[in-house]
């Protein structure tokens, strides 16, 4: 199974930046895993909120294959515990899913578009962060599931 998260907007903060290359190192033991980064969209001072999720939404599609499962990282999502979700991971890779795909939405969330081609979605938390920050939790989570599933001292309980 390959997993892709795809984020829009480049990340600018050092210290997230290094946290997540620091667990996209730890991920390649495991998975193989890719990120994808979509430019922000351009003159969006002109744009409604509507507009500008309608625009992202026809970047974040031109990614897409109509084989992916696409899951929303979504404040709307299911939510999970550390476990459930590498339970959640594991169900996928035994299910035969070929390509898990995540989508952390632009600043506004997601076009209708979005929502009609997800097979579900997954919230970190009830808090909204950052997405340059949402980038760092779900690496560290996904290692985190990975770690589990192999019985790895990573995660505690």
């Amino acid at each position: 199974m390959k997993i892709t998260l795809i984020a829009i907007g480049k990340t600018e903060d050092k210290y997230l930046i290094e946290g997540i290359e620091k667990y996209l190192n730890r991920l390649k033991h495991y998975i193989n895993f890719n990120m994808v980064i979509i430019p922000d969209v351009k003159n969006t001072k002109n744009l409604t909120e509507a507009q500008q999720k309608t625009k992202e939404a026809e970047l974040i599609l031109k990614q897409l294959n109509n084989s992916d499962v696409v899951v929303l990282l979504d404040e709307k999502g299911k939510k999970y515990t550390s476990v459930q979700y590498a339970q959640y991971i594991n169900k996928q890779m035994v299910g035969s899913v070929q390509n898990l795909v995540f989508i952390i939405g632009g600043p506004y969330g997601f076009d209708e578009s979005i929502y009609k081609r997800t097979n579900s979605s997954i919230s970190l938390s009830d808090m909204t962060f950052s997405h340059q920050m949402v980038r760092l939790f779900f690496v560290e989570q996904l290692y985190r599931a990975f770690t589990i599933l192999k019985n790895e001292p990573y995660h505690h309980e």
